[in-house]
């Protein structure tokens, strides 16, 4: 099972964005991939939530892709 955490953050420069979500093998390693992208961001909340497959039993094309993604980091 994929696992994601949702993120609210405040930028740098004081915009807040919501509804981030990065995948990580634990919250630690998606802080760090968040990092990388928002530098110097304040984490005003994280959320752990499991990436659910489709009624199918299959896992749709973002899924496949977020887990290629995850294993260059």
């Amino acid at each position: 099972m994929i696992v994601k955490y949702d993120f609210r953050i405040r930028t740098r420069n004081g915009a807040v964005v919501e509804n981030l979500s990065i995948s990580g093998r634990d919250e630690l390693e998606a802080e760090r991939k968040l990092r990388q992208i928002y530098q110097g961001c304040e984490i005003l909340e994280a959320h752990r939530r499991q990436a659910a497959l489709n009624g199918r039993g299959t896992v749709s094309y973002e899924d496949v892709m977020d887990l290629i993604t995850a294993s260059r980091a």
